[in-house]
């Protein structure tokens, strides 16, 4: 436990951040599974609405990511791992596989 002032307002103001920062983490987790998700639902049933749809979760994720960065919460190496892992899934859902 925190002895003198400045030791206590640290601990207050390291729990204040690590709350703000696991929301933060928990909506970013959160667009990465409708991401996620909506490649499925396009592999699953191809058609305009649901590739407009992987589109625009996947712009949301990437928004979230950038600013998770910029924010302090993500380190950008972490960030370009999330970003890989979607956008490889999406292009793994979006384009046909070659045929050899």
């Amino acid at each position: 436990m925190a002895n003198n002032k400045s030791s206590k307002k640290r601990v207050q103001i390291a729990e204040r951040n690590r709350l703000e920062n696991k929301s933060y983490k928990s909506a970013m987790r959160t667009l990465m599974k409708r991401c996620f998700s909506a490649c499925s639902n396009y592999s699953q049933q191809p058609g305009e609405t649901a590739k407009a749809n992987v589109q625009a979760s996947i712009d949301s994720a990437f928004s979230k990511i950038d600013k998770a960065v910029k924010c302090g919460v993500l380190h950008r190496n972490t960030a370009a791992h999330q970003k890989s892992r979607l956008s490889a899934a999406v292009k793994h859902a979006i384009e046909p596989a070659p045929s050899t």
